[in-house]
């Protein structure tokens, strides 16, 4: 029988290739036009520590991870010992047949061993114990009958750089795994049949769709300290930067990175600056000069559990309320909160337009699940040329030429949004100062003039949450008994969670903040006064968007399902929670 969803977890210790593993099976799952969900587990170290990587395998788009592990591959002895009561009924584990393993252990959970002498294997038809790996690969090949031409067609690719030989060893250990598995007499409940002629899909996480994003919506400029889990949208585009012509600095800290992006966007750059939490925290003071200034700043945070270096691979949604709020006295600013691949790509494009459009701070709040997670995806998710450019209220140079009265580089005007120049022109020669100013740029203390220069600021986000603000994202029939509430990364596991709650004949829908600042109140509204019960999900101890919610409109959800022990949510467990309130 053909199966409809499964999870392969790959574990073993950091420096064991664990995740370029996963990454090269689920390559070789999308292009058989299954549909894989993959997200990795690791620790805070370099070498040693259980690591693992999950992936889930659907006849469906998937948007999520789920319970329970169909195939355990270990490649220590810890890796039994972390998922052995993870595994499902029928489930099984492939192992190296020298590990210190219980046979008889998983036998009794229900579980089948499958030894396989995986390093043997990598020595006599490869040579090199690393090739293990793929031995294993072969294993699960073996195990559930997918067409090995898949993972061919990979390792060809993935070490084609490497030489013929290299090539032609791995893919003699791929063969060599199945053919043990199949010698043996090793069977599973797992059928692992290609959905042929599915079309072509793009292989893809979060942090890679929003540096796609944001090379779609013109950045030129980017700053960064490195800091776990958004470093790999600054990797990505560095690698990328001379193909795409943009400047790339790493400074030496994060007060410096986000100075060098404000100044960039000064002089007409667009300039994005990448970090967690903690660098956030010491970005603060220059947040509100790009907001007294009115210099357009895009910033990514990608956040994980704090205070302080908290946990630093793993995932949280804790720092709303912080960048909401960041920085002394009152600015505007805008906060993104995607919850998609196509979610985050378009945050990485939109932020550039919303930033110079209002001229202020725009910062897309994401997290190290959505960062780090990959799915396939369709390409036209990932719209490269459809992306549009607007610069707002932006001289060109014809423009500053034809100026006939004095450059006001604070002008008042009736959105707050003043023409913007950049340095250089003739006609645009002004100051700018961290200081409060008149519209010309000069500094004052006069009540009145700080008073409109108020004013100015604070409109631009009322104009903002009028014409670019998106609503939340609903799902579900209108008429449902719970209705659950969700921003960010969270969406995924929630959606799946509807479906798996209708199969228990309970009605759910859900609102997914994609825009979660300024708060799109209305549609909010909305959703909760013609909701019978609801329930907020979130990756915090507090009920952060809860909180914001409550003080922005005046409403209060229900209940909350809160989880910050580190780890994403998963569809069952907000089943469970959602079942507990009903």
């Amino acid at each position: 029988m053909v199966t409809d969803d499964m999870t392969i977890v790959f574990g073993g210790n950091a420096g064991q290739g664990i995740r370029s593993t996963g990454l090269g099976f689920i390559k070789a799952i999308a292009r058989s036009g299954l549909f894989p969900f993959g997200r990795q587990d690791y620790r805070s170290r370099i070498r040693g520590g259980h690591n693992f990587f999950e992936i889930r395998v659907a006849r469906k788009q998937v948007y999520s991870h789920t319970e329970g592990i169909d195939l355990l591959v270990a490649i220590t002895e810890d890796t039994v010992t972390e998922h052995l009561d993870e595994i499902v009924e029928g489930g099984g584990v492939i192992y190296d047949d020298d590990l210190d393993v219980d046979a008889e252990e998983m036998e009794e959970k229900g579980v089948k061993p499958y030894p396989v002498p995986l390093e043997q294997i990598a020595m006599e038809e490869g040579g090199a114990k690393i090739m293990a790996n793929t031995a294993a690969i072969g294993a699960i090949i073996g195990l559930t009958g997918f067409d090995i031409s898949y993972i061919e067609g990979i390792i060809e690719e993935n070490f084609a750089v490497k030489g013929d030989e290299v090539v032609k060893n791995n893919l003699d250990v791929a063969n060599a795994g199945v053919e043990y598995v199949n010698s043996h007499g090793y069977s599973s409940n797992y059928d692992l049949e290609p959905i042929p002629e599915s079309g072509e899909r793009m292989v893809i996480n979060g942090n890679q769709a929003f540096a796609l994003g944001a090379v779609a919506g013109g950045c030129n400029f980017i700053s960064a300290y490195p800091m776990t889990p958004s470093t790999s949208v600054l990797e990505w585009i560095t690698k990328h930067s001379k193909e795409l012509n943009i400047v790339t600095k790493q400074p030496e800290s994060e007060l410096a990175a986000v100075n060098m992006a404000i100044g960039a966007s000064h002089v007409g750059a667009r300039a994005l600056v990448t970090t967690s939490g903690g660098g956030f925290s010491l970005m603060v003071e220059a947040l509100g000069l790009s907001g007294m200034t009115e210099t357009p700043l895009v910033i990514a945070e990608v956040s994980r559990p704090g205070p302080s270096t908290g946990l630093p691979t793993r995932t949280g949604q804790g720092d709303l309320m912080s960048i909401v709020h960041a920085s002394q006295g009152d600015f505007p600013r805008i906060v993104l909160t995607p919850g998609t691949i196509q979610e985050a790509f378009q945050a990485g494009a939109r932020s550039f337009n919303l930033a110079e459009k209002y001229q202020m701070p725009v910062i897309t709040l994401s997290d190290q699940h959505l960062a780090d997670s990959v799915r396939a995806v369709d390409p036209d998710v990932i719209d490269m040329e459809g992306a549009e450019i607007d610069r707002g209220e932006f001289l060109t140079e014809e423009e500053l030429d034809a100026l006939e009265e004095p450059y006001l580089r604070h002008k008042f005007t009736e959105g707050g949004v003043s023409p913007r120049a950049v340095p250089g022109h003739e006609n645009a020669v002004y100051k700018t100062t961290g200081n409060e100013h008149t519209e010309k740029g000069d500094i004052t203390e006069d009540p009145e003039l700080r008073t409109k220069m108020m004013d100015k600021r604070a409109k631009k986000a009322k104009t903002a949450l009028k014409k670019d603000i998106e609503p939340p994202v609903a799902e579900g029939p209108e008429d449902a008994e719970v209705s659950l509430v969700c921003w960010g990364s969270t969406y995924g596991a929630v959606k799946e969670a509807l479906e798996k709650l209708e199969e228990e004949g309970v009605s759910a829908n859900l609102c997914h903040l994609k825009d979660a600042w300024p708060l799109p109140a209305d549609p909010v509204v909305d959703f909760l006064e013609g909701a019978e019960k609801t329930v907020i999900v979130e990756g915090n101890d507090s009920g952060e968007m809860k909180k914001l919610i409550s003080q922005e409109t005046g409403k209060v959800v229900d209940h909350e399902i809160l989880k910050y022990d580190g780890r994403p949510f998963t569809p069952e467990y907000i089943v469970q929670k959602v079942e507990e309130v009903i």
